[in-house]
Formats: structure tokens, C-alpha cells, sequence
């Protein structure tokens, strides 16, 4: 178990060291030496973990949409979108981890990695909840849940991509309240719409919200854990010696 424990904590320093050398330089500027340099482990503990800098982004991308968490479920769907987009605005200001993520999914000169997952499983959670509003009837009758989401998350790339490269996001909480406001009325029915908390805040609140949870239900945390590079999936972590 100790040993375990301590290729855990290895992980997770080796994790934290390439999401921030990822974040400062791209994905082609960064180096395996950079990356263990920053670690402060050996190259054979580092590649005991990750078989490449390709498996690191892949672990640094993994790690990313765990370290957004899970919005607790809504009894309003609606704002259970609102609260997704919120959380992210809050992590992208306030986790290494998660800009490094989306800086490597937005980087274009990565084309080793298969960055469109990462917008495929968000437009994909952002439909199911979409699907669910409909059903409950707070869309507008003309909505298509999947084209909605599609629409959701390309924007919010855009304007997070742009608020990173003018203020590295101090403007984002701005930004995101905008889109909110313009894009919503032409979703929502209006009674549901006026119910909604759009403020900046409730993407911290849903962040304690959650962090509440896990210290609640005793969680462990999922930084430990490993990932298939070909495939995206998340496994059990391993043992080292």
C-alpha cells in the first residue's frame, strides 16, 4: 500500500510539473527534459508512469476534466448548463492543471494528439443535460439539443481562447456572463429563464459545492490514476517499486 501511495504522489508530481510546462510553452516547445526538470524525478520514474511526451499531454488532458469535477444534479437542467460553463470559468482562473488542458485541446501545432475528444465529451455531457431540459419543458419548442451544445461549447472556446490571449483570463468571468445573456433568451423559455443565476460567483459556489461532496462522501482523489493514451480511458493506477 505505501508503495502504491508513493507512485501515486509521483504521478500526480509529474502531472503537475508537465500541465505547467505545457501551459507556459505548447505542446511542441515542451520538452521531456523541461517536464523532469520541473518534476524533480528520474527519467525512470517518469517513464514508469507516461511512455512519451504524447501519453503525458494525454494524462495532463485526462486530469484536466477531472479537475472540473461533476455539477451535482439540478432539479432545473437549465441551470445545470449555466452552473457546467460557470465551473469552468472558475477552474480556467484558478487551475494550472485545467488551462494546460485546454491549452493543449485548442493548440493547433499538436497534431500528434487527438484534441477533439476533449470538445466532443463536453458537447456530448452538455447535450445530455440539454435533452433533459427539453424533455422537462424548459427549451424552446424549436431547440435541437445537440446542435445547442455544438453552439455552447464552440463559443465558449472562442471567447476563453480569446480572454486568455488579452488579459490570461481576468476578463473571463465577463465574457462568460455575456454569452450567457445573449445566447440563453433564444434557448430558454422566459419564465425559466428569469430563474436562472448567470453571476460570476455561482461558478465558485459550485466549486466549493462539490469539494464538499467528495470531503463528505470521503473520495478519493483521481490525480493517481492512469490512462490508456490510445484509447482516453481512465484505469487504476499502478505500483512502483
Amino acid at each position: 500500500m505505501a508503495k502504491q501511495d508513493r507512485a501515486i504522489r509521483t504521478r500526480h508530481t509529474i502531472l503537475v510539473a508537465a500541465a505547467s510546462v505545457f501551459e507556459e510553452r505548447g505542446y511542441q516547445a515542451a520538452t521531456i527534459t523541461d517536464i523532469l526538470t520541473t518534476a524533480g524525478v528520474t527519467k525512470g520514474a517518469l517513464y514508469f508512469h507516461f511512455q512519451s511526451k504524447e501519453d503525458l499531454a494525454y494524462g495532463v488532458m485526462a486530469a484536466q476534466g477531472r479537475h472540473m469535477g461533476t455539477v451535482p444534479p439540478r432539479t432545473c437542467k437549465t441551470q445545470e448548463v449555466v452552473d457546467t460553463v460557470l465551473l469552468q470559468t472558475y477552474r480556467l482562473q484558478k487551475d494550472p492543471m485545467v488551462r494546460a488542458g485546454v491549452r493543449l485541446a485548442m493548440d493547433q501545432q499538436a497534431t500528434e494528439l487527438d484534441r477533439g475528444t476533449s470538445f466532443q465529451e463536453w458537447s456530448h455531457g452538455m447535450t445530455t443535460l440539454l435533452t433533459q431540459a427539453k424533455q422537462q419543458g424548459e427549451l424552446l419548442p424549436h431547440i435541437n439539443p445537440t446542435d445547442t451544445a455544438n453552439l455552447l461549447v464552440g463559443a465558449y472556446a472562442g471567447i476563453q481562447a480569446m480572454s486568455q490571449a488579452i488579459t490570461n483570463y481576468t476578463d473571463l468571468d465577463h465574457r462568460t456572463t455575456t454569452l450567457l445573456t445573449h445566447t440563453l433568451p433564444n434557448i430558454i423559455h422566459p419564465p425559466i429563464l428569469t430563474t436562472l443565476n448567470l453571476t460570476p460567483q455561482r461558478g465558485k459556489d459550485t466549486y466549493t459545492e462539490i469539494q464538499n461532496n467528495l470531503n463528505n462522501t470521503n473520495e478519493p482523489g483521481t490525480d493517481g490514476e492512469s490512462i490508456n493514451r490510445n484509447s482516453n480511458n481512465i484505469s487504476e493506477p499502478q505500483t512502483a517499486n
